[in-house]
């Protein structure tokens, strides 16, 4: 259930007199979105709060090892990784990519309004693949270069960088060091399993 971890007030435009929400997409201005903490945090779409599907364990470990493998390379790569950043698109939509990596020349903001390097997707179990694919959408018209989608749970890798879903093993951007071994993530996935 959504909840806005703040205000009372706030909390009551979620949900009925009893406290039973509404629903699952609620309508605010974007300005009331941007000052309002959800827990989880929440994505803002066409007007309206939605919800992320997150919390399992797999789609957690596979999030966790793909931001640790990134933010270990930060350095070398010149990249800033950061799980669940607000980004806000100049479709007036804001996105939160399970794992995001800007160039390290990119200023640091609240809500990012520029552009990722990299977006990474860890699907869910509920995740519905036109959910998905809106949000790749997004990414695309945002100029994000590299968009790359992630099952931990039937060990899967898609690039959807050029609105294809490709299949792939290992996620690289083309004249950089930069990568995403999915068998080395896989591993990691089974390790913490056993």
């Amino acid at each position: 259930m959504l909840r806005p971890r703040c205000l009372e007030p706030i909390f009551l435009k979620y949900t009925g007199a009893e406290g039973v929400p509404i629903s699952t997409a609620t309508q605010i201005s974007l300005e009331q979105y941007l000052r309002t903490p959800f827990e989880p945090d929440a994505e803002y779409v066409g007007g309206e709060v939605q919800e992320r599907n997150m919390g399992e364990y797999e789609h957690q470990i596979a999030q966790r090892e793909i931001l640790l493998w990134f933010h270990l390379q930060d350095k070398g790569w010149q990249t800033r990784t950061i799980q669940e950043q607000r980004t806000r698109f100049s479709n007036g939509n804001v996105r939160v990519p399970d794992v995001s990596v800007w160039k390290r020349d990119v200023p640091v903001q609240a809500v990012f309004d520029r552009p990722q390097l990299i977006a990474v997707e860890v699907l869910s179990a509920e995740d519905r693949h036109s959910w998905v694919q809106e949000k790749i959408e997004d990414y695309r018209e945002f100029q994000v270069p590299n968009i790359w989608v992630v099952d931990p749970i039937k060990r899967l890798g898609w690039d959807c960088s050029d609105a294809n879903w490709t299949r792939k093993e290992r996620f690289e951007i083309a004249g950089s060091p930069i990568y995403l071994d999915l068998r080395d993530l896989f591993k990691e996935l089974d390790a913490a399993e056993a």
